[in-house]
């Protein structure tokens, strides 16, 4: 083995993660079915394998990010006798069904240009001496954060967190269209819409310890004022001709908690529908 890590597939991401590690001062071997996406990483220093097979074998740490799993399943050398770091995107059930021996899974959550910031964060998990013996070596991609021992975590955490992401982007979307339907700018609304996710997170934090109780008071406001306000946010939307599927999305939700007798539970309540329908 004469590098200190391998990275196979060199996308985006995965040309970022391999200049990170070079830019670390580690060794790096690389390979890429287009060798066109080699020669840049080649002339910041690293090592081009001339195959799959040989890139595996070249280093005691192998970092994957290819397109998905099954172009991964067919690369990957049964014979690999490093320890496989897996930064492709998946399911957490593709997770553990290729977990073994020093395998770890993890879900990237940044883009490319947040590779080598540590306010960024990869999460990860499955074997767990394995990622206490390349913990180091992916510290320099963005901050480790360790899930544990079970594979399908990581993947299960980044597609929960993406789900955020996407409600909240969506969420002042929505509201950009409404303000700006009356006049107002994007950019003048928005730094109050980010001040209020400030509070917001706070709220998140109240109700994780009732979600995981299955008690929710609602002390800071009842599912009643929640319906009634919704009613607020459905008309303006209409009003304003701009799609109101998501708030009447969140306005069925409240009206449905409230017909089945809980209009005085809290927010946190509207989990168990979630749950009803999952099931």
């Amino acid at each position: 083995m004469h590098s200190d890590v391998a990275v196979l597939g060199l996308g985006q991401m995965g040309s970022a993660l391999a200049a990170a590690f070079l830019r670390a001062g580690h060794r790096v071997t690389v390979w890429n079915r287009t060798e066109a996406k080699v020669a840049p990483l080649v002339a910041q220093g690293a090592h081009a394998a001339t195959s799959a097979q040989e890139a595996q074998h070249s280093a005691p740490v192998v970092v994957a990010c290819v397109l998905d799993y099954p172009a991964l399943a067919e690369i990957l050398d049964p014979a690999l006798p490093g320890i496989l770091v897996n930064l492709t995107s998946g399911s957490p059930e593709q997770a553990r069904a290729m977990a073994g021996p020093r395998y770890v899974d993890g879900g990237i959550m940044t883009t490319p240009p947040g590779i080598g910031d540590q306010g960024s964060m990869i999460l990860y998990s499955g074997d767990q001496d394995a990622f206490e013996t390349a913990k180091d070596l992916l510290s320099v991609l963005a901050e480790p954060v360790n899930l544990g021992a079970d594979p399908g975590l990581a993947a299960l955490y980044d597609t929960a967190l993406l789900g955020i992401m996407w409600a909240t982007l969506t969420g002042w979307l929505h509201a950009s269209a409404l303000v700006t339907a009356d006049g107002a700018t994007a950019q003048h609304f928005t730094p109050l819409a980010t001040r209020w996710l400030g509070p917001v997170a706070g709220f998140i934090s109240t109700y994780a310890e009732q979600v995981d109780a299955g008690d929710y008071p609602g002390s800071d406001a009842t599912l009643d004022v929640h319906l009634a306000t919704l009613d607020h946010l459905v008309h303006a939307s209409e009003v304003r001709k701009i799609d109101a599927a998501l708030p009447r999305l969140f306005h069925d939700y409240a009206q449905k908690a409230v017909e089945a007798g809980h209009g005085t539970d809290g927010w946190a309540r509207i989990i168990e529908l979630l749950r009803a329908k999952a099931a």
